[in-house]
């Protein structure tokens, strides 16, 4: 029996394996609608891993600091003139008012905490900032450690190989100028007017009084915003001052100029600054750590998220690290309300005490 034959199939017609238009448009929306919902996320978390990287640098720090103390018996001086362009040895009758031998830059603080920067610099930067730290004032011949708007002592830029400070490349912290003493210990006393010097601080001084070393700050951040860059801690001839601590108490009469302080024994004769004197963020301007400013705290950073209502106006938090190596993250304005920075001016010759009252 012969079978009957089965009919042909008939071909489908082809269909195109691309995607409509429609389809492409609502795949490119869900792309968006997600990148527009991870990215704040992946911001925020990149942050705050930045802010935490922070903390932890200004914590290495502190340690280090307290290790240089046991050692030394002394906290590290902030800076001082160098006898020569290259070492690390330095006279005591150099440390006057100003550098008698500006080509032989400065000799920081970092460069003496770890046996003479022996050390990675990443211990002093801030992810969260420009170039992870301000410049030194004298950066030397490395293009890289040098902002494009700024000069040296010498009045040179653009990688100048001298004079170059003894000081890590990028600096994102800063002393507590009443512990971190500046280095004018041998300001000479002539004139009717006898001015106070700086004086080295023992290990001890800053436990016998007030808060002690666990509430007193010790390491505190530049000041960086986006408007200004590093150019907050330069001074009016743009030349960075990465070099010098913040001095957090003002003199009653003198102001800012505190060598100029009247010495009166049993008289407290120096004061925190008022908290009007603390500058919002559209008042920052070039020059916050020279006496321009109303106080050279207006040079320690805020740059830190978490300000609450006042970061609009004032800016965000800083991390600031204490005398036992503690860090807090902290409000500039709360610092100053509640005395976080202590309760003498250790680093001054003469009356010491920081008055009740501002």
């Amino acid at each position: 029996m012969t079978p009957t034959p089965r009919p042909a199939l008939q071909a489908r017609p082809a269909r195109d394996k691309g995607f409509t238009l429609i389809e492409l448009l609502v795949v490119i929306a869900i792309i968006a609608l997600l990148i527009g919902i991870l990215l704040p996320a992946l911001g925020g978390v990149r942050r705050q891993a930045q802010a935490l990287k922070c903390q932890t640098g200004a914590r290495s720090v502190a340690q280090g600091v307290a290790a240089y103390t046991i050692d030394r018996d002394f906290y590290p001086v902030s800076y001082v003139y160098g006898l020569d362009e290259d070492g690390n040895k330095w006279r005591m009758q150099d440390q006057l008012d100003s550098n008698p031998n500006p080509a032989n830059g400065y000799i920081h603080w970092s460069w003496a905490l770890f046996d003479g920067g022996q050390v990675s610099g990443d211990a002093f930067e801030c992810p969260s900032t420009l170039n992870g730290g301000a410049p030194a004032t004298n950066p030397g011949g490395r293009l890289a450690d040098w902002e494009d708007w700024q000069v040296n002592d010498l009045g040179q830029s653009a990688a100048a190989p001298s004079p170059r400070d003894r000081q890590v490349p990028r600096m994102a912290y800063t002393g507590n100028g009443a512990i971190f003493p500046r280095n004018k210990v041998y300001i000479p006393r002539t004139g009717a007017v006898q001015p106070r010097n700086n004086r080295f601080v023992r290990g001890a001084e800053p436990e016998q009084v007030g808060r002690g070393g666990a509430g007193t700050i010790l390491v505190a951040e530049f000041l960086f915003t986006d408007r200004l860059g590093w150019q907050g801690i330069a001074d009016q001839s743009f030349r960075s001052k990465s070099h010098r601590p913040v001095t957090p108490f003002v003199g009653i009469s003198s102001g800012t100029n505190v060598y100029l302080e009247p010495n009166t024994i049993g008289v407290p004769r120096f004061q925190y600054p008022s908290l009007n004197n603390i500058l919002k963020l559209d008042q920052l301007a070039v020059g916050m750590i020279d006496d321009s400013s109303p106080t050279s705290l207006n040079a320690v950073g805020r740059h830190h998220g978490g300000g609450g209502a006042q970061e609009t106006e004032y800016g965000g938090r800083s991390n600031f690290a204490f005398g036992d190596g503690h860090v807090e993250t902290l409000k500039l304005l709360d610092t100053v309300r509640d005395r976080r920075w202590g309760e003498r001016f250790f680093s001054i010759t003469g009356e010491q005490r920081i008055t009740e009252a501002n």
